[in-house]
């Protein structure tokens, strides 16, 4: 798991509800709207205009983009 001190700002992670564990992992983003420093960080769950507070999940990997266009390009063969 990754603690919350080494979350990254508008970095996309795997993540699970703590309060939902039956709900499974979902792709989160660590949103800024509130505020650049860490206190005001919230999770901005995609597919909705739901926002949590980080504590309430366990982030399970960072989600790195791809390094080049290569891979996007592969993926869209």
């Amino acid at each position: 798991m990754i603690s919350l001190t080494k979350l990254e700002p508008n970095g996309f992670y795997w993540a699970m509800r703590k309060d939902d564990r039956d709900g499974g992992t979902q792709v989160v983003q660590v949103s800024t709207i509130f505020g650049e420093e860490p206190e005001y960080w919230t999770v901005a769950c995609l597919g909705s205009d739901e926002h949590r507070m980080p504590a309430d999940f366990e982030f399970i990997a960072r989600i790195v983009p791809p390094a080049s266009n290569f891979a996007i390009d592969l993926a869209a063969e």
